[in-house]
């Protein structure tokens, strides 16, 4: 395990970040809003989280997840599209609920558009109309 990544850290400070944005705490910041400073810290979770999946996914240090790193591009891209939709469907209902802080929908809405993205163009290049013609 000793040339694996260490992915557990990024993983725990990524959810205390993003955890923070499902509380209503007054954390004006220096901008004199708290809805933007919990988006703000939220956003940093969600970089942190993103490369922890990196870490732990591609047992590699990296940002880009390429498509020779795949294992099976076919069915993940599914996966990947299908949890996309469903994140921003979430995004949708949370935005509209009084319980979440005003961050809540935004950050839901942005993971979901990553994923939907990034499902959509592996299936183009995989199995899609980018395919390469052999």
């Amino acid at each position: 395990m000793g040339d694996e990544p260490e992915w557990r850290w990024l993983t725990l400070g990524g959810l205390i970040c993003i955890l923070q944005s499902f509380v209503d705490f007054d954390i004006d910041g220096p901008w004199n809003s708290s809805s933007f400073s919990q988006g703000s810290i939220a956003l940093l979770g969600l970089g942190l989280l993103y490369l922890a999946w990196f870490r732990w996914t591609f047992k590699v240090k990296g940002v880009a997840p390429v498509i020779s790193r795949w294992k099976d591009p076919v069915n993940s891209s599914r996966k990947a599209t299908g949890i996309g939709i469903a994140l921003i469907i979430l995004a949708y209902i949370t935005g509209r609920l009084e319980i979440f802080p005003d961050p809540t929908g935004l950050l839901l809405s942005l993971v979901g558009m990553l994923v939907l993205l990034c499902g959509l163009y592996v299936w183009a290049v995989v199995d899609g109309p980018l395919q390469e013609e052999e």
